[in-house]
């Protein structure tokens, strides 16, 4: 049975999608994980899968030339299969198919015609056709390349509430942060599959959407009979998402959800913590008196009453140990992994269990760099650190040692001729690391302005995939905290990853003199699959030469 694929919503401000590149020709046979194009938005360029197996029977869209979101770009069925039908009205029976924002590997609307590829009888087909017609099946979308599953974090709506296409219903916990869930389709909430809390695989139905008499139960039927209909309910198609930070949704008043839980976004949440509001205190302006970021930027507490002084007491008595009381039983909590949590404790074990790493470890005179920063900082626009030299340091290293800025393909070794630098940032959920694209030709003050934003965007869970993907090589920190010196566990696909401790000021003796000198020790971790010993400490050593004599770095 034919399946629509749209244009998809790649990022919160794209309208329209221009067509890069066709992977497949018609008549091609394609499989659900093919990349079947390449779409170039406002913001990167991403890859569409179609996420069905068949022969692709039209393309709409011409390399070149631009389709707006939710517009039909490609149709996959069986071959032979007429799918003229699909194309009438801007898709007939798949009229409400929506887009679905992704990162990295886009998953575009999947959707289904009226005549499902099932054994059931007839009449059955009869009711799910009118089904499919009737309601809009809204999925789990794949937000990250590492998404498996995604954790509903709140329902904005519940069961018999009306939306619009606009709406916000759901957010959404995923490995990298939290999305808002747009279903893209007007008419009643009639069918909530995951309750808040819990999770759900990509592509499975989380909600339904469309008229009151909609027989859900016909799509639901399908859906555990494991049809091909209901991969995509035929008028369903993942949900579209928008990060949540952007804190788009309409304006509205109050805050309780009648079930004691406050409904409030994940940034308004986190915002109220960290400045120690009660966001029970504060007044909900968004949709259905939900509470958004602004409301908390804006809300000014009421004085409360001064505590009450202390009773003067008089003369203390003679000290005596009290017999202990225990103050409560023994006891522990286990919290929920969240989804960050999951897939870094994943893909670091694959890097850890799988790449033979090895360390070297390099001690790093920082005298003439702290007086190069001094003089940087006079006249560059915004404040460079420490870290911003050893990104810029790293990057022209790489390019006078391409085989570190390798990645391990199992059959093959690909040496990037690009230098993309990654920078771990610690967040309240685990780890994550934004990327600075072509560091080696960037100069001190665009690397520091660059890693300033992507620090302060993923901080507030405002990170865009293409700015936390594709790294070639990357750079872990923790010498601002105190830390001498440490190994880091390489992050997939890189060959390497440099551990940088903090600079500390030590006696050295040169020339027979003992003198003090500020030394930074870095630790290199390394792949030996592609960066042999050798290779590795040449790295090191062109690093070294780079950060004790910063001029080198300007020639």
């Amino acid at each position: 049975m034919a399946e629509v694929i749209r244009m998809p919503l790649l990022s919160d401000t794209m309208t329209e999608g221009v067509i890069a590149e066709w992977h497949k020709k018609v008549g091609d046979t394609v499989k659900s994980d093919d990349v079947i194009a390449e779409v170039e938005t406002d913001k990167a360029t991403m890859e569409v899968v179609g996420y069905v197996d068949g022969t692709l029977l039209y393309i709409g869209v011409e390399k070149g030339k631009a389709a707006k979101v939710n517009e039909i770009i490609a149709i996959v069925g069986k071959a032979g299969e007429d799918y003229k039908p699909l194309l009438e009205g801007n898709g007939g029976a798949a009229k409400a198919a929506a887009p679905a924002a992704q990162a990295a590997a886009p998953a575009p609307a999947e959707e289904k015609p009226a005549a499902p590829a099932t054994a059931a009888p007839a009449a059955d087909n009869g009711a799910l056709e009118q089904a499919l017609k009737d309601a809009t099946v809204i999925r789990m979308p794949l937000l990250s390349d590492t998404m498996t599953e995604g954790k509903i974090v709140a329902w904005n709506k519940k069961v018999g509430d009306a939306v619009k296409s606009d709406d916000v219903l759901a957010e959404v916990e995923t490995d990298k942060a939290t999305m808002e869930v747009i279903g893209y389709a007007d008419g009643t909430l009639l069918y909530i599959g995951v309750p808040e809390g819990e999770a759900a695989k990509v592509n499975g139905i989380i909600a339904i959407v469309g008229k009151k008499e909609a027989n859900i139960e016909a799509i639901l039927s399908a859906e555990k009979a494991g049809s091909a209909a209901p991969k995509a309910a035929a008028a369903g198609a993942p949900a579209a998402a928008a990060p949540a930070a952007t804190e788009a949704a309409p304006a509205a008043a109050a805050a309780d959800s009648g079930d004691g839980r406050v409904k409030a976004s994940p940034l308004a949440k986190k915002l109220a913590e960290e400045k120690g509001i009660d966001i029970r205190q504060v007044p909900g302006s968004g949709d259905g008196g939900r509470i958004v970021k602004k409301d908390v930027d804006s809300f000014v507490p009421s004085k409360a009453a001064p505590a009450a002084a202390p009773a003067a007491g008089g003369p203390a008595a003679a000290p005596k140990v009290a017999a202990f009381a225990p103050a409560g039983q023994e006891g522990y909590t286990d919290t929920p992994v969240s989804q960050m949590r999951k897939v870094i404790a994943r893909r670091l074990g694959e890097s850890k269990f799988s790449a033979p790493h090895f360390y070297l470890t390099m001690e790093i005179n920082m005298d003439k760099a702290i007086e190069a920063r001094e003089g940087i900082n006079k006249v560059s626009p915004v404040k460079v650190s420490f870290n911003d030299m050893v990104i810029k340091a790293c990057a022209m290293a790489l390019r006078l040692h391409p085989d570190v800025n390798s990645s391990w393909m199992g059959d093959f070794i690909r040496h990037n001729q690009h230098i993309h630098i990654g920078s771990a940032v610690a967040v309240d959920e685990g780890l994550i690391v934004p990327v600075i694209r072509f560091a080696d030709q960037k100069s001190f003050s665009q690397i520091a302005a660059e890693t300033k934003q992507l620090n302060d965007k993923a901080k507030n869970k405002k990170l865009q995939p293409q700015e936390f993907t594709g790294n070639t090589f990357t750079v872990s920190n923790l010498g601002m905290m105190g830390i001498e010196q440490f190994t880091a566990i390489i992050n997939p696909p890189d060959s390497a990853i440099l551990a940088v401790g903090g600079i500390k000021e030590t006696v050295v003796v040169e020339n027979g003199q003992f003198k003090t000198a500020n030394i930074m020790k870095v630790t290199m971790s390394c792949d030996h699959r592609t960066v042999d010993g050798a290779v590795g400490a040449r790295f090191l050593v062109t690093l070294k030469g780079f950060l004790e004599n910063p001029v080198t770095m300007f020639v």
